[in-house]
């Protein structure tokens, strides 16, 4: 358990008692009438179980890593409202023990579902997003992953005159579309090979071969480039 859920398990727990503490030490009855009904404990059970619900819904946002728990936070305010909602319902019948169980059971189930509904509605959208954006890492890994490695190689060019050549093909692929596509594969490649081979040529101090190789991987990137905006 991580620390900020331990805080907040903490706070849910205090949150739960003084709800009961409120419950439990008001008057057992009112004007005659015990609030110990049929209604009272329907309603303190739909309550209770809202708790629960709630306090699950957060413990599974705070399991994952902080961008997963960004994403949980839609989820965690759908829980929060349905609680509180539950919490007005379920009062209401607390409060005024007299009113038929019949009453009480609908109105508390009917708030209750939808907030279940609203929370597995929430739950849904986290998931459809949390995978595209796992998509759109693995699309972009290529262009980040060269990006790195190029600006490896323009710190290592031992001349000026060879870091001048490195930083352009930095720039080019700092620059280029960051979308992949497997559509592109043989042409990304071509890039790996060629770039590889250009690293080879900066770190042996090879000033022409690196030109010839950078002219070179300049048009491959460029390429790679213009039919990334085809396949969109």
């Amino acid at each position: 358990m991580n620390k900020n859920l331990k805080f907040y398990t903490v706070i849910w727990i205090l949150a739960l008692a003084m709800f009961n503490v409120l419950i439990f030490v008001t008057p057992a009855e009112i004007a005659g009438v015990s609030k110990f009904t049929n209604s009272f404990w329907i309603a303190y059970t739909f309550v209770t179980v809202a708790f629960l619900g709630q306090y699950v819904c957060t413990f599974a946002a705070f399991k994952g890593d902080i961008t997963r728990l960004f994403y949980n936070i839609p989820l965690i305010s759908v829980s929060y409202i349905g609680l509180i909602a539950v919490l007005i319902a379920g009062s209401l019948f607390m409060a005024i023990p007299i009113l038929p169980d019949w009453l009480a059971i609908i109105v508390c189930f009917g708030v209750l579902a939808i907030n279940i509904i609203a929370v597995m509605k929430s739950a849904s959208a986290v998931n459809i997003v949390a995978e595209m954006d796992k998509k759109i890492k693995n699309k972009t890994f290529f262009i980040r992953s060269l990006t790195v490695d190029a600006e490896t190689v323009a710190a290592q060019a031992a001349t000026k005159e060879m870091k001048a050549i490195a930083n352009k093909i930095f720039e080019e692929i700092r620059y280029s579309d960051p979308m992949s596509d497997d559509a592109l594969a043989s042409a990304e490649t071509q890039i790996t090979i060629k770039f590889s081979e250009f690293s080879d040529a900066v770190s042996q101090n090879d000033i022409a071969c690196a030109q010839k190789l950078s002219d070179e991987l300049i048009v491959l990137l460029k390429n790679r480039n213009s039919k990334c905006k085809l396949l969109k």
